[in-house]
């Protein structure tokens, strides 16, 4: 706040506290002030300070979905390596759009480990809660285990209706780690859910069609038909990105 802009007079501070305008509140002083020494139009002056309230809970509105969405590592397209993916750039463009997502559509990634499947995805959803959307963002563990703790207490459908509030829900790395009946349940408990909904997002290092070796059977061949229905399958291929990094010395401060 600079020198020329006096503080608001308490009877104002307690009417704006009361009606939970803390942003317009902080921008006042400043925003007063400058529109008495430039002589603005008294709805230039409301417009503007409401715009600060507005900007200033959307802004904490993207932050308490990033908090509560559990993104893995606050990776983004700042630090995406458009030219270094082996995914066609076209289609890093067209699903940057986020229309598919608008569309309830899935998107499949598969491929080796460190080719940039979690980065990319994780700037995905930055991008859709950007845009005023919602993401819930597991690995197929603790999906497991959210589903499993809502099965002790009876809160299933209780705990899936939650999750595909979201948007955009991801699985993180199917095909890491095995998978037995419990997994194959809790996802196909989701997809199931949010089939034609909402949009799931998976990452692997298994093409979909061969979930059904690392869960029973049936729930895998359930499961996967509804999520390719209208899926964008994506291949990644090469060397990983991370090996580069590490072999070309990127992926630590210099010792010194």
């Amino acid at each position: 706040m600079s020198p020329t802009a006096p503080p608001l007079p308490d009877d104002l501070v307690a009417v704006l506290k009361r009606m939970r305008l803390p942003y317009l509140r902080a921008a006042a002083p400043e925003v007063l002030a400058t529109a008495k020494a430039q002589r603005w139009d008294p709805t230039e002056v409301l417009k503007v300070l409401l715009d600060e309230e507005v900007r200033g809970r959307d802004e904490a509105t993207k932050a308490m979905r990033r908090k509560t969405a559990g993104l893995p590592a606050g990776k983004t397209f700042s630090s995406w390596r458009e030219q270094d993916s082996s995914i066609p750039a076209p289609t890093q463009q067209a699903l940057a759009t986020l229309e598919w997502v608008k569309r309830a559509e899935n998107l499949a990634i598969s491929g080796p480990s460190g080719t940039g499947k979690t980065h990319f995805v994780e700037a995905l959803a930055h991008a859709v809660i950007d845009a005023g959307m919602r993401v819930s963002w597991f690995s197929l563990e603790s999906l497991t285990a959210a589903i499993g703790r809502a099965a002790v207490d009876g809160s299933i459908t209780k705990t899936i209706t939650k999750i595909i509030r979201a948007e955009l829900i991801v699985v993180d790395d199917i095909g890491m780690l095995p998978s037995g009946q419990a997994a194959a349940e809790a996802f196909y408990r989701l997809v199931d859910a949010a089939y034609e909904r909402r949009s799931v997002v998976v990452t692997s290092n298994l093409h979909p069609s061969g979930f059904d070796t690392i869960m029973p059977k049936t729930l895998a061949t359930a499961a996967v038909d509804r999520l390719l229905h209208h899926a964008h399958v994506v291949i990644t291929e090469g060397t990983s990105l991370r090996l580069q990094d590490a072999t070309a010395g990127r992926g630590v401060m210099p010792l010194t």
